[in-house]
C-alpha cells in the first residue's frame, strides 16, 4: 500500500495546556529554552530543533479543541523527550529542569536496550524523558537521524 501523500509525516507543534503562563514560560526559558518572538500574552512558542512548543492555558486550549477540561493532570498516555548526546548530557539535563523546578519521576539508569534514561514532570505534569540512545545519531542541525 502506497502512504498518501496528502498527510506528511512530522511532527512541527506541540502545545502545552498550562494552568499559570508565566510561571510555566520562566520554567521553560530556565532550561535555556529560546522563546520565540511569535509569542503573544495569549500563547507563548518556544523553538526546537525541528518543531516548535506551544504554551498555551489549558481552559483555552480545552475550548480551541471543543472538549472539555477534566480537572488535575494524571498520565495522559503521551510522553515528550529530548534524546541527548551522552549519558553524562542526560544526567546535567536533568539538574537544570530540577533546579528550574521539575520533578524527578524517574532517576536516569541504563535500560534494556542499551541506552540511559529518565523521567521528570514539568511544572502541569507533563512528563519529560530525558535518554541517551546511541542508536539514534544527530543532524548537524540537531535534529534525529533515524535509520
Amino acid at each position: 500500500m502506497t502512504a498518501p501523500k496528502n498527510f506528511p509525516a512530522r511532527i512541527s507543534i506541540v502545545t502545552l495546556g498550562v494552568a499559570d503562563l508565566q510561571r510555566s514560560t520562566e520554567f521553560y526559558e530556565a532550561l535555556g529554552w529560546q522563546r520565540s518572538s511569535a509569542s503573544s500574552p495569549e500563547i507563548v512558542w518556544f523553538r526546537t530543533a525541528d518543531s516548535a512548543l506551544g504554551l498555551f492555558p489549558t481552559e483555552a486550549l480545552a475550548a480551541d479543541a471543543g472538549v472539555p477540561v477534566t480537572g488535575e493532570p494524571s498520565f495522559r498516555g503521551v510522553t515528550l523527550a529530548v534524546n541527548l548526546e551522552s549519558p553524562e548530557s542526560v544526567d546535567a539535563a536533568l539538574e537544570t529542569a530540577v533546579a528550574a523546578g521539575a520533578t524527578v519521576v524517574k532517576p536516569p539508569s541504563g535500560s534494556g536496550w542499551g541506552g540511559y534514561s529518565g523521567y521528570f514532570e514539568d511544572l502541569d505534569g507533563h512528563l519529560w524523558e530525558l535518554c541517551h540512545n546511541p542508536f539514534f545519531p544527530f543532524t548537524e542541525s540537531g535534529s534525529l537521524d533515524l535509520p
